[in-house]
């Protein structure tokens, strides 16, 4: 059962820009996360962390995607989005959005994946 929805991915050439969003759905629609981020996996590489943004707006970035990307995060939706501006092929992936509930045992949620392909 998809739980978090996403949007926004695509081909774009190399230089261009493109805007991921995600909202939670079902049953977790109304759920009060302590984070929400978003994940990439690259063909034949592990998922890695891209960025996330807590409840309290504070940001955490992948040291590749630092100044280039940035997450923002509406609460009273519940939704989160990343900007991509100055795409490099290396960012192709798929892009998964998360989902944190709790701090000492925490519940993921993720999403299903939008696919991301920067190319000429």
């Amino acid at each position: 059962q998809v739980q978090l929805v996403e949007s926004g991915g695509g081909l774009v050439q190399p230089g261009g820009s493109l805007r991921l969003s995600c909202a939670p759905s079902g049953s977790i629609f109304s759920i009060n996360f302590n984070s929400m981020g978003w994940y990439r996996q690259a063909p034949g590489k592990e998922r890695e962390l891209v960025a996330t943004i807590a409840t309290g707006g504070i940001t955490t970035y992948a040291d590749s995607v630092k100044g280039r990307f940035t997450i923002s995060r509406d609460n009273a939706k519940n939704t989160v989005n990343l900007q991509m501006n100055s795409l490099k092929p290396d960012d192709t992936a798929v892009y998964y959005c998360n989902a944190r509930k709790g701090l000492l045992n925490p519940t993921f949620y993720w999403g299903q994946g939008t696919q991301v392909t920067v190319s000429s």
